[in-house]
């Protein structure tokens, strides 16, 4: 132990309530707990003991000291535990289960920036659809679930959430980059690129273009998140994700994102969960960290 043995010997005597008692929980001679005890006390300058007809009770100034020791001990205690776990960084796995857009953006980036940290930790990434993430967190086959709309699930802890709404994705070069926000009304004029009807995005644009009046028909339609930022960026269409899903593109000033004006905008939550009442290593804790860190930047 990095302190010296003579805290044991001051909390198990304190909780024993005799040098003998101590002695046999520690399997240490009396005569040496006995001397470290009076040796103690005569450095301080005070008794930690008073000497009663069966036994040791603590003096005032005891009770402070052994408070002290067990608080120290306590801190040792978690010292332990964290190099400990530093240890576990040296090896191990992280699984996260997510979704198209997000596994083509933020979360290599976050992966490829702690991996480069600890080299030793595999990042494994799964694609699946939203039902696959809620039911591989909870059968414990995927450390976390990062996506969207994810349903509420009491076996699910949610580790960070935000509303991801969706904006107006376009080309830099296109006519309405200029504008800080664009009204639906606007968007109707351009080829529009609509996610399918797979995707709870396309009821989330469905229902604000009906929502504000409007009869649109998409230009294009597709499951796929890359498919749809490549279009946007290829030409005059206007594509309608969060600014998670093209947080490299926007980074990159590739791909610019315009906020809808119209309120009929439905929220788009993006939620990192894993599994209640779970033991998760320091590995997944410290990837979820980073996750929630690159979220929060995202944002800003």
């Amino acid at each position: 132990m990095l302190h010296s043995r003579i805290l044991r010997y001051l909390d198990e005597v304190a909780r024993s309530g005799s040098i003998r008692g101590a002695a046999e929980k520690l399997h240490v001679a009396s005569s040496a707990i006995n001397k470290h005890v009076l040796q103690l006390e005569e450095t301080i300058g005070e008794p930690l003991f008073e000497r009663l007809p069966r036994g040791l009770r603590l003096t005032p100034a005891g009770e402070i000291l052994v408070a002290h020791v067990r608080r120290t001990m306590k801190e040792y205690s978690q010292v332990e535990a964290e190099i400990r776990d530093l240890k576990a960084l040296q090896s191990g796995e992280v699984i996260i289960a997510t979704m198209n857009g997000l596994a083509g953006g933020i979360v290599p980036q976050v992966a490829a920036a702690f991996c480069a940290r600890h080299p030793k930790i595999k990042i494994s990434i799964r694609v699946m659809f939203i039902r696959d993430i809620v039911q591989a967190v909870a059968d414990g086959e995927a450390d976390l679930g990062f996506a969207f709309n994810l349903p509420d699930q009491q076996q699910l802890e949610v580790l960070a959430r935000m509303d991801g709404r969706l904006g107006a994705i376009i080309s830099p070069e296109h006519a309405l980059a200029s504008m800080e926000s664009v009204p639906l009304a606007h968007c109707a004029d351009y080829p529009l690129i609509f996610a399918d009807r797979s995707m709870l995005m396309f009821d989330i644009m469905t229902d604000a273009f009906r929502q504000a009046g409007l009869d649109v028909e998409p230009s294009f339609l597709t499951n796929s998140i890359e498919s749809m930022k490549y279009l946007a960026a290829a030409g005059n269409g206007i594509a309608f994700l969060s600014k998670f899903d093209i947080a490299e593109e926007y980074r990159s000033g590739t791909l610019a994102y315009l906020p809808i004006r119209d309120r009929a905008m439905g929220k788009n939550m993006l939620s990192l969960v894993q599994r209640e009442r779970r033991s998760h290593g320091l590995a997944t804790s410290m990837f979820a960290e980073e996750i929630a860190r690159a979220l929060r930047v995202t944002i800003e």
